[in-house]
């Protein structure tokens, strides 16, 4: 009779089989996890022996790898479409071991920053993993408090984040999109001050181009962008009729016309963090980044499962090794 896999006996079986493949990748090119003395893997320390590398670039005064660690799979914002089920799988799969796991193996493969905003109980992993387990990961974050006219409760949080280790802080994309929609552009530019007067890098996040438009329109004095990219050949991309509506209102897709996007970016001089390049899981990565790079991407992140790291790292080696783009690097 075939054995019932519950729920426990599946998250134990998947930390150890994943753990088991990133030992076998170490042994063939260097180490990715070590095991404890019990047996167990002791994945989520930080592997300073590691001779991977990305190639890299900077914004402000942090030198970054082209390829970072999204935040969404880590914070269970999977974007699975119609399917509801997806979310609830991630998060039973990655659990706070897990995702220890995850930024050790994203560094031992040469992904050297990650890029998150606060969702509950995000500080207090990313925490754990710097200060108690010795991870050396970068940390681009931004704050989900709401800006409003006084920005106090906005800056509190912010020089907050600065004080626990955050390496450079941006606008989120879900608040400049609001806050262009409403003409309210001069609140960018005070957000955008309040990390700078924090001592780091400062960026501002976007779904809509029209974010980055005025803010290069009124010289806001943003370090860096991070802005959606990624085309419509995909089986739910957008049709020709829906172009016109607004992004939030057609379901599957996150950068409504692509080709003005990397129209208006080569000639914007700010380095350019991509995101949402495989339009959240529905483009293969071999393409996504590729397609990124080539059309002017500083640098691009990935919502990354353990066990796609290894390979998402190669793809974007190759990818950086014979990149042909017209935007100059930025970064």
């Amino acid at each position: 009779m075939a054995s019932r896999l519950n729920r426990r006996t599946f998250i134990k079986k998947s930390l150890f089989t994943s753990a088991g493949s990133a030992l076998a990748l170490g042994a063939g090119g260097g180490n990715v996890l070590v095991q404890s003395a019990a047996g167990q893997p002791a994945a989520a320390r930080s592997l300073a022996a590691s001779k991977a590398t990305l190639p890299k670039g900077k914004i402000g005064n942090l030198r970054i790898s082209r390829l970072l660690l999204g935040g969404n799979l880590l914070t269970h914002y999977t974007h699975s479409r119609d399917l509801k089920y997806v979310y609830n799988l991630t998060a039973h799969y990655n659990t706070e071991e897990k995702i220890l796991e995850t930024m050790a193996l994203a560094e031992a493969h040469g992904v050297d920053t990650l890029v998150i905003h606060t969702a509950p109980r995000v500080m207090d992993m990313l925490k754990k993993y710097r200060y108690e387990r010795g991870g050396k990961i970068n940390w681009i974050i931004c704050s989900t408090t709401p800006v409003d006219a006084d920005l106090k409760a906005y800056a509190k949080h912010v020089q907050q984040l600065v004080d626990e280790g955050a390496d450079a802080i941006y606008l989120w994309g879900v608040r400049s999109d609001q806050l262009v929609s409403e003409g309210k552009v001069d609140l960018i530019a005070k957000a955008v001050a309040i990390a700078r007067k924090c001592g780091v890098p400062s960026g501002v996040g976007a779904h809509d181009l029209k974010v980055i438009i005025e803010c290069e329109k009124k010289e806001i004095e943003a370090d860096f962008y991070i802005k959606t990219l990624h085309h419509h050949n995909y089986a739910t991309g957008p049709k020709p009729n829906e172009l016109t509506k607004p992004y939030s209102e057609i379901p599957g897709y996150w950068c409504n016309n692509p080709q003005q996007v990397i129209d208006f970016m080569k000639g914007v001089e700010k380095p350019w963090i991509a995101f949402k390049v495989m339009a959240a899981g529905a483009i293969p990565p071999n393409d996504a980044f590729r397609y990124a790079f080539e059309n002017g991407a500083d640098h691009l992140l990935a919502g990354m499962f353990d066990f796609e790291i290894a390979e998402d790292v190669r793809i974007a080696k190759t990818a950086l090794a014979t990149v042909n783009r017209a935007r100059p690097w930025r970064s």
